[in-house]
């Protein structure tokens, strides 16, 4: 199988107080056929270049969002990426087929433990259910996707649990990379790291 060049847009408005993911950061920048766009490093300013960013589209086959969870959804550069480089004729709509048939994945990070993001619980709903419109958005695009990567608890997290997120997070990159995942097997879960054994091949090298 053809291997499937992946393309990370990373959005933390404050990465240097962030110890989780600078490290699921560095993880993905050390797995081959992974691009990490970092949007806040880009565009301080937030003028997004709109004909860069489709070229980069356009040149990798799966597409990550990766991001803290600010207010159930992203920080505020990724939603106005989204606005800008998602064009009408080109993402979707009548002639907008140019990410017709790619893979996206979202990947997140809460403070909150997953006890706190279920039916019932703290916030209600599942980090999925919250992330509704950003998978519809990739569906309009006609994008495949997959459940969300999501690593709860940061903010009380311990440097091997840290550590042992950043290798499952590699894991599945090496296997998006290799097209080993299949995204109709995997749509009933709630989060695609809760289990990675049962979804990756032996080779990923999961903890």
């Amino acid at each position: 199988m053809p291997s499937m060049p992946v393309l990370i847009l990373f959005a933390h408005p404050a990465l240097e107080k962030s110890r989780v993911n600078r490290h699921l950061v560095a993880a993905a920048r050390e797995v081959d056929g992974v691009t990490v766009h970092d949007l806040y490093e880009a565009y301080p300013d937030f003028f997004v270049d709109v004909k860069h960013e489709q070229d980069l589209l356009t040149a990798h086959d799966v597409i990550v969002f990766h991001h803290p969870f600010y207010w159930y959804s992203t920080p505020p550069l990724l939603k106005q990426w989204e606005d800008l480089v998602l064009e009408h004729g080109w993402a979707y709509g009548s002639g907008g087929t140019a990410l017709r048939g790619k893979t996206f994945l979202s990947v997140v990070t809460t403070g909150g433990r997953e006890n706190a993001y279920v039916e019932g619980g703290y916030n209600r709903f599942t980090v999925r259910q919250l992330l509704a419109p950003i998978e519809q958005t990739a569906r309009l695009c006609g994008m495949r996707v997959l459940p969300p990567f999501v690593v709860h608890g940061t903010h009380r997290m311990t440097s091997d649990e840290v550590a042992g997120h950043a290798r499952d997070y590699a894991a599945v990159l090496t296997a998006l990379h290799q097209g080993t995942l299949d995204p109709d097997r995997l749509q009933d879960l709630t989060r695609l790291n809760a289990d990675l054994r049962s979804v990756l091949p032996p080779s990923a090298g999961t903890v």
